[in-house]
C-alpha cells in the first residue's frame, strides 16, 4: 500500500481517495454517483485509488447527498416455505440486475407491532421502495393501517390490494384439476394448504370452480400445513374416501401423500392420480415424477422490482397476474375401469 493510503485501523474516506487520485472531493463524488461529465482518464484514476485504499461507499452518506440509496426493502412474514423463499432470492437477483441492493426485515404475521417495526426499520435504511412478501391476510391488515412514504408492492397475497403482484393461483388450481378431469377422473379430492394463507384460499377456490364448471361434485377437502408430513398423514383419509385423484396445493404435501399411498399398497398413478403445485426442483425426481403447476417466481420478482424503480413499460400489464403453467410428468393416468 502506498504512503498516501489511509492510516491503519481507519476506514478510507472520500478525502483519502481524492488525495491519492489528485482530484477534488467533488470529483470523487461525481464518480461515485456515475455523473456523465467526468473524463474517462479521471474516472479511471479515482476508481484505481478506491481499489488501492479498499474504499467502500457509505450508502447512508450517498443517500443524503443524492436522495437515492439504490436499495429496495423486503418485508417478509414467512420465508420458510418454498414460494416465499424462492421469491426473496429472485427479488435480490432482479434488484442486482437493475443496479440495486436489498435490505430485508422479517416479522411475525400475527404480530402487528412487529410488522410496523419492520417497516420502520426499512424506512430508516433509506430504501426507495418495499416488496412485502405477505402470504397472510394479517400482514396486509397491519400494513393497511400504516402510512408509508415509499412505493410498496406485495407478493404472495393472491393479488389482494391495489399493488398486489401474484401468479394467478386460481388459474393454476384450475389447470391442475383440469388435468385430472381430462384424464377421466370424476372423484377428485383437494389436499389444501393452511386456512390462514391467502394463496391456499385462492387455490381451493380455483379447484372448486373447475369442478363446478365440469358439473363434478367436489371430493373431500383435507387441510394440511404445506409439509410433507401433513401430506403423508392425509393418505389415510384419501384412501378411505374412495377418490381416484388428488390435487395437492403444493409439491411438498404431494411428496408426503405419495409416500403414504405407497405404504398403504396403492399405486400412483394406477390406483390414484396426483397433481401438485409449485414445481419445486425435486418434483421431477419424485417417484413417480410429479405432474404439477409451475410458478414463474423470476418473472414475479422482475415485475415487482420494475414497479418500484420505475422501469415498468406498462403499469397495467406488469401488475396483472403471472400465468401459471402445467408441467405434465408421470403421476396422472386414467382411472381404473
Amino acid at each position: 500500500m502506498s504512503e498516501s493510503s489511509s492510516a491503519p485501523g481507519r476506514t478510507a474516506g472520500v478525502r483519502d481517495v481524492a488525495a491519492l487520485a489528485g482530484v477534488s472531493r467533488q470529483t470523487v463524488s461525481r464518480v461515485l454517483n456515475d455523473h456523465p461529465e467526468v473524463a474517462a482518464d479521471t474516472k479511471e484514476r479515482v476508481l484505481a485509488a478506491m481499489a488501492e485504499l479498499g474504499y467502500r461507499m457509505n450508502n447512508a452518506a450517498r443517500a443524503l447527498g443524492t436522495r437515492r440509496s439504490r436499495t429496495i426493502g423486503i418485508l417478509a412474514s414467512d420465508a420458510l416455505q418454498y414460494g416465499p423463499s424462492r421469491s426473496i432470492a429472485a427479488i435480490e437477483a432482479s434488484a442486482r440486475e437493475a443496479g440495486y441492493w436489498v435490505s430485508a426485515a422479517f416479522a411475525d404475521a400475527g404480530d402487528a407491532a412487529a410488522v410496523v417495526a419492520a417497516v420502520d426499520h426499512l424506512i430508516t435504511q433509506g430504501v426507495e421502495g418495499i416488496v412485502v412478501v405477505a402470504p397472510h391476510a394479517r400482514t396486509l391488515a397491519a400494513l393497511d393501517a400504516l402510512h408509508v412514504n415509499v412505493p410498496v408492492v406485495t407478493l404472495h397475497s393472491a393479488g389482494r390490494g391495489s399493488r398486489g403482484l401474484s401468479v394467478d393461483q386460481a388459474a393454476g388450481a384450475r389447470l391442475a384439476v383440469a388435468a385430472l378431469a381430462d384424464a377421466g377422473h370424476t372423484r377428485i379430492a383437494h389436499l389444501a394448504g393452511p386456512a390462514d394463507w391467502l394463496e391456499a384460499e385462492s387455490r381451493a377456490d380455483g379447484c372448486a370452480a373447475e369442478l363446478a364448471s365440469r358439473g363434478l361434485r367436489g371430493g373431500p377437502v383435507i387441510v394440511g400445513d404445506w409439509s410433507a408430513g401433513s401430506g403423508y398423514a392425509a393418505a389415510a383419509a384419501v384412501r378411505e374416501s374412495g377418490v381416484t385423484a388428488v390435487f395437492a396445493a403444493n409439491d411438498q404435501m404431494a411428496l408426503g401423500l405419495l409416500s403414504g399411498l405407497h405404504e398403504a399398497g396403492l399405486s400412483v398413478p394406477a390406483d390414484i392420480s396426483v397433481v401438485g403445485f409449485d414445481d419445486i426442483p425435486d418434483a421431477a425426481y419424485y417417484w413417480p415424477k410429479l405432474t404439477t403447476v409451475r410458478q414463474d417466481f423470476d418473472e414475479l420478482a422482475r415485475r415487482a422490482v420494475a414497479a418500484l424503480v420505475g422501469e415498468s413499460d406498462s403499469a397495467a400489464s406488469d401488475l396483472a397476474p403471472v400465468a401459471p403453467v402445467l408441467v405434465e410428468r408421470e403421476s396422472v393416468a386414467p382411472p381404473r375401469a
